[in-house]
């Protein structure tokens, strides 16, 4: 009964010491939004305030 309240609590330690690791191992670089090799070609106007219907509708629409 012992070892459920020591290793408990010392098992979510290392979990947690564990997430922390990863976390910040595999953080993503922050993107520079003025960087031109960073930006996103807008095609057929569709932008950030296009409708998430009509933009799915447009893309999933054949090619003449």
């Amino acid at each position: 009964m012992m070892w459920l309240v020591v290793g408990g609590p010392v098992v979510v330690v290392c979990a947690s010491l564990t997430t922390a690791v990863i976390a910040v191992r595999g953080a993503d670089p922050v993107l520079d939004r003025d960087d031109p090799s960073v930006t996103v070609n807008i095609k057929d106007g569709a932008d950030g305030n296009t409708p998430a219907m009509q933009a799915r509708n447009h893309a999933a629409t054949p090619k003449p």
